[in-house]
């Protein structure tokens, strides 16, 4: 679980992340902070991508469209919950296996505010690798208002408890 360990006299080092053994089925772990999004970010997130939809980066043409404005390209939505999780769910993972289900159920606009959850949906002890395990987690990203903007389920292989690859204390 998330909290630290001694690493000399006096001297601490915050921990992050879980062993298969810490994730139960029908845990919700809540992401936080939330983040808000720029339209320097969309924009940049966008032309990274090399998505060139006007809907992402022409305030003009978005003004005709039935959301009246730039909506944010739904990839970097999907890339800022993944990365919300991290600390909560892959922190300690071997590999993302896989995502289903990615659903981008409402629109984000610039200034709006993100704020994720995963809820652990099942774990199973991987049959090829005897020291991992596989979780499987639902992410749901809400705005600001409550509202439900995306949702995935992705496969996670995590270690077992002792068997993560640890910071290495004497690089810093």
């Amino acid at each position: 679980m998330q909290g630290f360990k001694q690493v000399g006299e006096k001297r601490f080092r915050e921990t992050f992340g879980r062993s298969f053994e810490d994730f139960g089925v029908g845990d919700v772990y809540e992401h936080r902070p939330g983040k808000t999004i720029t339209e320097f970010e969309n924009h940049q997130f966008t032309l990274m991508t090399m998505n060139n939809h006007p809907m992402h980066f022409d305030a003009e043409f978005a003004a005709g469209s039935e959301f009246g404005r730039n909506i944010v390209v739904s990839p970097y939505t999907l890339a800022l919950l993944i990365g919300m999780s991290v600390t909560d769910v892959s922190y300690k993972a071997i590999a993302n296996l896989g995502m289903e289900e990615v659903r981008f159920s409402a629109p984000v606009f610039a200034g709006d505010t993100i704020y994720g959850e995963s809820e652990v949906l099942g774990k199973r002890a991987s049959a090829s690798r005897p020291q991992q395990g596989i979780v499987t987690v639902r992410t749901t990203g809400r705005n600001q208002h409550g509202k439900i903007v995306c949702s995935f389920v992705r496969n996670i292989l995590v270690p077992f408890a002792g068997h993560a690859v640890e910071d290495n204390s004497a690089m810093y």
